[in-house]
């Protein structure tokens, strides 16, 4: 049994609350064991210089932990040294290059979607917690386009999710929370689309190095985790699920 009695295969609690603050056009509140999420989504009808006069959009991320997410208090992200934003700004990119992959530019048509990931409270796992959030909130966003005509087609052509693997005490491991993390040997995070691509895998021994066979059980893993991941979208999606193109065909 794990540090929280969890078996080695089990995700930690997990929820997605829909429309949960007012004015954004997607905005979805992710809870994974301890670590919550607030992300958002906003519609903006212009794009990034390169973009411009192409007709196609861009989905971009911000991200940042709020002072008291963590048991100290950790300085605003504005106040620190670029140094210490540099995990921040790699956790962004992260969140964009995910939903990007599941996105049709071309039928976004010439506006951006801002998704902005805020860490309420970290206990592990917030880059691929903010991942599978905002995928929610990204869906939600690009409804509201559809149902009021500015665009033709729903650019999201599959849905895309984020899990964290790791070895800790010699045995692979899923959904790591931050105490098993702190002592893994191996910490990995994997993002994984409905069809089963995947999108990024980020993958680092912090003591010695692993091996093949171990490399593909913490994949096995991922996957079986991403898929779960995406049930929990299309539940909290409800009738809405059938809008976006999964591997058997549109919806469940």
């Amino acid at each position: 049994m794990r540090i929280d009695g969890r078996e080695a295969s089990d995700l930690r609690p997990f929820s997605l609350t829909r429309n949960f603050t007012r004015y954004a056009e997607g905005s979805v509140l992710v809870r994974s064991g301890d670590t919550w999420v607030l992300t958002t989504a906003s519609v903006e009808d212009k794009v990034p210089q390169f973009l411009k006069g192409t007709g196609r959009g861009w989905v971009t991320a911000e991200y940042a932990m709020l002072p008291r997410a963590t048991p100290d208090r950790r300085p605003r992200e504005s106040g620190l040294a670029p140094k210490s934003a540099g995990r921040s700004l790699e956790i962004q990119r992260l969140v964009g290059r995910s939903l990007r992959a599941v996105v049709d530019l071309d039928a976004l048509g010439e506006r951006s979607i801002w998704i902005d990931c805020d860490v309420l409270q970290a206990d592990g796992g917030t880059r691929t917690a903010a991942v599978t959030g905002a995928f929610v909130a990204l869906a939600d966003a690009c409804l509201k386009l559809k149902k009021a005509g500015r665009v033709s087609a729903f650019p999201i052509v599959d849905y895309v999710a984020g899990v964290s693997v790791g070895i800790v005490r010699g045995e692979p491991i899923l959904d790591l929370c931050f105490a098993e993390d702190s002592e893994a040997r191996v910490d990995m995070n994997v993002v994984m689309t409905g069809r089963g691509g995947f999108v990024e895998i980020q993958g680092t021994a912090e003591h010695g190095s692993y091996d093949e066979e171990e490399l593909k059980s913490l994949l096995a893993l991922a996957r079986s985790g991403c898929a779960r991941l995406i049930e929990f979208q299309k539940d909290a999606l409800g009738a809405d699920a059938d809008a976006v193109p999964s591997p058997g065909g549109n919806g469940r």
